[in-house]
């Protein structure tokens, strides 16, 4: 069964933030809120736990896309090949905030992802998913919570998604309501900005 951890954006207790670095360093998956929808999270470098990720998404791990939350722009060079000015100053204009940014990759990508030549970078405008990868020390791979429901897409509503995830995830981070609105997907790897699928925020 889930453990379900009560964490409020507006004063996210360290013991609860450290529970939480503690089961993903396990190889836990876990549940957590963002700027935009709730998003399934785990270690980008478990590679168990990125394939248990895609198990519970119904799809092989070589064709995942996960994104990669960060909690500022100095992962940025880790993941992703050397970008421009302009890029990075529109990315720095633009982060934290509801997108995810498509980039060229490099070599030094998690196993997990090798062989992507692409690579959905995020960085919320949320203090817990920060704090989590913060705490953590790197980038943790993560996927929205879509819902079954045809009218609404995305759950919102955290006791019903741990209710639903009970035995799939290792831990549920509850902070209220959360949005029904997906991240704006941009991609930058054509040096110009192309929206791809417009979600929440506006740029």
């Amino acid at each position: 069964m889930a453990k379900i951890l009560k964490i409020y954006p507006d004063n996210p207790q360290e013991n609860l933030i450290a529970e939480v670095v503690k089961t993903l360093k396990s190889g836990g998956l876990i549940i957590y809120p963002s700027d935009t929808v709730y998003a399934l999270g785990c270690n980008i470098f478990d590679i168990r736990a990125m394939e248990k990720l895609a198990q519970i998404k119904k799809i092989k791990l070589e064709k995942a896309h996960f994104s990669i939350i960060c909690n500022d722009l100095s992962h940025l060079s880790e993941f992703s090949r050397p970008i421009d000015t302009s890029t990075f100053r529109y990315l720095k204009n633009n982060i934290p905030g509801p997108f995810t940014f498509i980039l060229e990759a490099n070599k030094n990508l998690p196993l997990a992802y090798k062989g992507k030549k692409t690579v959905g970078i995020r960085v919320p405008d949320h203090p817990i998913p920060q704090l989590i990868v913060q705490k953590l020390g790197h980038p943790i791979a993560s996927t929205s919570i879509k819902d079954d429901d045809e009218v609404i897409e995305y759950s919102t509503d955290p006791e019903l998604i741990a209710e639903k995830y009970d035995t799939l995830v290792d831990l549920v981070i509850d902070s209220g309501y959360g949005d029904n609105i997906a991240s704006t997907i941009v991609d930058l790897t054509s040096g110009e900005p192309e929206i791809i699928r417009q979600g929440k925020g506006e740029i």
